[in-house]
């Protein structure tokens, strides 16, 4: 969150109004990846159902947050710390939102979403609610940050689930939401978690590695390279600023890249045409040997990094015991801002 107050509540936000959570950046990556990209008539195309139920999941359970949320009734509870102030949009009722000195986002208090399972790293380790890894994926700490995450996730998921199919997508997304959990939990312990972020960064990471496996089909493959890498780092740099958990960006984006070289592998041209070619004609194989290694080693790292992640979670570890220069992944003290927790 944007508010020292409610991360002392405390909420980082998964999200940020730049980069992968603006949709601009995706209708540019869609423009340029659609001059470079080789579309083959004899390749399947799916249509996309997925996605578009994730977006209604994560709205629907957004408005049931600000429903239990209830604003008018609990302003006045003492433990809110905010005395004096009121409810904004009063006239929605119990679907107004906290005051904006304590969410600026248009949305619930922090002790809403912990109650309806924002990641937070007591509960998870000491009170075997590990659930909570996957269930913070769909809550968003107000209007802004979830408009912003579901409009990201129509320009790129969609486009992804036509392509590769939604079994392919939909465990990718999944998948690098809880890794992103994962790792957001093992260095974040003070403050509450929420968002979609970190399965967002897990497709972007699935489409660089979809460019480097899939790399011989490609045309002007040092632009779509460039294209790609620029918007990873400019997302990444965003998740620098304080109250933005860019631990949760930073693991889902590697679960994706590394289930992008699994999941994402296309066959070689010659051997898509293989109907076509005279008899005589040798067929290409399906894959390159390339694509095979990759295939294997994003496999073994996925799974010996949940592993490792897993085991040190669960043992109450704190990884930023084992990284000390960690710290500055998530935020960089200037004169302007503090890094708290």
């Amino acid at each position: 969150m944007a508010t020292e107050d409610l991360e002392r509540g405390g909420n980082k936000n998964r999200g940020n109004n730049n980069g992968v959570n603006n949709p601009n950046y995706a209708n540019n990556y869609q423009a340029s990846s659609a001059s470079y990209f080789h579309e083959n008539n004899s390749e399947r195309g799916w249509t996309s159902w997925l996605i578009p139920m994730f977006v209604v999941a994560n709205i629907v359970m957004f408005i049931v947050t600000m429903y239990i949320n209830d604003c008018p009734k609990h302003i006045n509870d003492r433990d809110r710390g905010f005395s004096g102030a009121k409810c904004l949009a009063r006239g929605l009722g119990r679907f107004s939102f906290q005051p904006l000195k304590e969410n600026p986002l248009f949305g619930p208090s922090s002790a809403t979403l912990e109650k309806l399972g924002a990641l937070q790293w007591q509960k998870v380790v000491h009170e075997n609610q590990g659930w909570r890894l996957f269930t913070c994926i769909w809550l968003h700490a107000g209007v802004i940050h979830v408009l912003a995450n579901m409009l990201s996730l129509v320009f790129i998921g969609i486009r992804l689930e036509q392509q590769f199919g939604f079994i392919r997508i939909g465990a990718i997304y999944l998948i690098a939401g809880i890794g992103g959990s994962v790792l957001s939990t093992l260095f974040i312990r003070g403050n509450i978690s929420v968002g979609a972020s970190g399965a967002l960064f897990g497709l972007l990471g699935a489409m660089l590695s979809e460019l480097l496996t899939n790399w011989t089909i490609y045309a002007n493959k040092a632009a779509a390279l460039i294209t790609l890498i620029f918007i990873i780092v400019i997302n990444l740099a965003v998740g620098l600023l304080p109250h933005v958990d860019n631990y949760a960006h930073i693991g889902g984006f590697l679960t994706g890249l590394l289930l992008g070289f699994v999941l994402l592998l296309r066959p070689q041209f010659g051997w898509m045409e293989r109907r076509n070619l005279p008899a005589d004609v040798r067929v290409k194989s399906k894959y390159k040997v390339y694509q095979w290694v990759l295939c294997f080693l994003g496999l073994a790292l996925l799974i010996v990094g949940f592993t490792v992640g897993l085991v040190m979670l669960f043992r109450g570890e704190n990884g930023n015991d084992h990284c000390s220069w960690c710290h500055y992944l998530s935020c960089v003290r200037t004169s302007r801002w503090k890094c708290d927790n």
